[in-house]
């Protein structure tokens, strides 16, 4: 196939597209690079640097190709500020999707994958979380995935465009090529590793009260290249028909756990300093995988959370800096 990729720039978006390569797709990649690097692109694929708001531009890349499907990795991922800002991610986040799904309909791609998020379904009532649970975002980010997910019939029953909404929790880890460079960083693996590269003096933890087993959150960890091999059975999945599937380990870890991991594999102390909550931090987020094992046919090859830190470990201690543009 011949595939676009919108954020192929980025973490979870490299990593894809280095999969689609080995498989023998044809990857063209457009990323803003307002959080990707050109350094994380596969030397196969094709890139334009462009917004998907840009109509020109758009138009162009797809009067250029017959694409035969699109994944759709192209947003603003951080919650906190979606609060903040959230014009900036109803206007990214969502209007971009509406022009990219309109100029599918434009040249007749009919299979699309999109890069949802843990965030649609808010404060669950009950884990581990399906997806039929109900969706209650939170903040503005949460919000604007679960527009798209609710666009996505309409285009189905109008044009016949399938589509496949991915619902990820926690991504983590690394490739040996590929890895987590974002800026601000505000994921808890990689701001642990800080430390033991010497870009930290110590880790700060919010929360230490939770009705958990050690009073700090629960999160479920997936790594990013299980996270990747979901999307290209996704893309076979679209061929037949649309659906909505979690990505998840299905197991969660309190965030002291992830420290005491990150200790053995780095063989450092990691100082913590100790906070507040944050406002808006669920107590527990643990997802079911069935649908998608049974559906996808996906499976898990990082269910170790010492794999999953020990690979990040390795590419964070190979780019210190992270990605050098």
């Amino acid at each position: 196939m011949r595939v676009l990729v919108v954020g192929g720039a980025g973490y979870i978006g490299s990593v894809t597209v280095d999969q689609l390569v080995a498989s023998g797709h044809a990857v063209t990649v457009i990323d803003s690079l307002v959080g990707g690097h050109t350094s994380a692109l596969n030397p196969e694929c094709e890139f334009t640097q462009g917004d998907i708001r840009d109509e020109a531009v758009l138009g162009r890349l797809f009067a250029a190709h017959t694409f035969d499907a699109v994944i759709n990795y192209g947003g603003y991922i951080q919650a906190g500020e979606s609060v903040q800002q959230p014009g900036r991610y109803f206007a990214n986040n969502v209007a971009g999707a509406i022009d990219l799904l309109n100029a599918m309909v434009t040249y007749d791609v009919k299979r699309f994958v999109f890069s949802s998020s843990a965030a649609v379904y808010g404060e669950p009532e009950s884990v581990p979380i399906a997806e039929d649970a109900p969706l209650r975002p939170v903040n503005p980010y949460g919000e604007s995935k679960l527009m798209v997910e609710r666009m996505l019939p309409w285009y189905e029953s109008r044009f016949g465009l399938h589509s496949v909404s991915l619902r990820y929790f926690n991504a983590a880890g690394a490739t040996e090529e590929r890895g987590e460079d974002h800026r601000p960083e505000t994921h808890l693996i990689p701001n642990v590793l800080q430390v033991p590269l010497g870009k930290s003096e110590s880790l700060a933890l919010y929360g230490t009260d939770y009705p958990t087993r050690d009073g700090t959150c629960v999160r479920d960890y997936i790594h990013v290249s299980d996270l990747a091999a979901a999307h290209l059975l996704a893309l076979d999945y679209s061929e037949k028909g649309s659906g909505v599937f979690n990505l998840a380990n299905g197991v969660g870890f309190t965030n002291r756990e992830v420290i005491e991991s990150a200790r053995r594999v780095t063989d450092h102390p990691i100082p913590v300093s100790e906070g507040p909550r944050r406002p808006g931090d669920p107590a527990e987020l643990v997802a079911s995988n069935e649908r998608a094992r049974a559906e996808l046919g996906w499976s898990i090859e990082f269910d170790e959370l010492d794999a999953i830190v020990g690979s990040a470990w390795r590419w964070h201690q190979s780019h210190p800096d992270g990605y050098q543009d």
